[in-house]
């Protein structure tokens, strides 16, 4: 996860050491964040947005019409030079889904430098805040089978029914995932269902069992229970800012985002996407309050 720092301290190197923030801001390229389609990828973009012109560099966001292959295609064109990512997510796309990404982030995040690097690309330092699939159920269901973790699912929830996005069939941290760590195959019982479908009809009682991400805030507002991931099948989905390597040889532009990055936890990506998702708060006035509450911004 060191790498952006190395770059940066090798271009700063033979450079004056009175050289400013200002100055350096002032002469980097313009920054284009881009924002995948949905509310945690729009807040993450105005976080970065907002607390780096609060360090005077000019940043403007980019809304992506799709996921992560549009956003790929961004970088390609040079439309966008900066995305906030997510670790095991981003190198799987890259690799084909070759199962390289695991649970352990800087492994993760060491493999996935090696496929960007030849798109001009590099990862800056990952956050705590990991968004990884998670698998919930009601707490009738929880106290009707007696699960409390994923092993538990395992031995008592053969009969149950998964429901969640349609690539929980290939997704290695999915099905294929239950049945090589947890032998438990719910192909059969698999309910394909749009993201916004699966927690209604989690409800509604159509499904047993959802496929959530982890920092959705309807787990905290629905009162879901999660289930444990006791045999570390996860994968280290860590938010992770990915930039084109002209921006990562700054050395204050990469210092700035790491301290953007260093003040991110799973709760306050949950938090967050509470008012977004519950209260229709607008990503930009949550980004501010953000960064103001972890003062980085005044």
């Amino acid at each position: 996860m060191a790498l952006l720092g190395t770059l940066a301290l090798v271009a700063t190197a033979c450079g004056s050491s009175s050289k400013s923030s200002t100055s350096s801001a002032a002469s980097a390229p313009a920054i284009t964040i881009g924002a995948q389609d949905f509310g945690e990828s729009a807040i993450l973009a105005q976080i970065y947005k907002q607390g780096l012109e609060d360090k005077g560099y000019k940043v403007d966001v980019q809304k992506l019409g799709g996921f992560r292959d549009l956003e790929v295609t961004a970088f390609d064109k040079k439309t966008i030079n900066f995305a906030p990512e997510y670790a095991a997510s981003m190198l799987e796309f890259l690799n084909g889904k070759k199962g390289e990404a695991s649970g352990d982030v800087d492994a993760t995040v060491t493999k996935l430098q090696t496929y960007l690097a030849p798109k001009g690309l590099v990862a800056t330092d990952a956050s705590k805040a990991v968004d990884t699939n998670a698998f919930v159920v009601t707490k009738a269901t929880a106290d009707k089978y007696g699960l409390k973790s994923l092993s538990d699912l395992a031995s008592k929830g053969q009969s149950l029914t998964l429901g969640g996005p349609a690539d929980c069939a290939t997704n290695a941290f999915c099905i294929p995932g239950l049945k090589s760590k947890y032998g438990l195959d719910l192909s059969a019982k698999f309910k394909s269902l749009e993201t916004g479908q699966v927690a209604p009809a989690l409800d509604a009682g159509q499904i047993d069992v959802a496929l959530l991400f982890s920092t959705d805030s309807t787990i905290k507002t629905k009162n879901y229970v999660l289930l444990t991931d006791d045999k570390s099948m996860l994968a280290a989905d860590n938010v992770v800012p990915v930039v084109t390597t002209d921006l990562g040889s700054n050395a204050d532009l990469a210092k700035a985002i790491n301290a953007i990055s260093a003040t991110l936890t799973t709760q306050k990506l949950i938090d967050m996407n509470e008012r977004y998702d519950v209260q229709k708060d607008d990503e930009a006035v949550i980004a501010k309050d953000y960064l103001t509450s972890e003062h980085l911004i005044g």
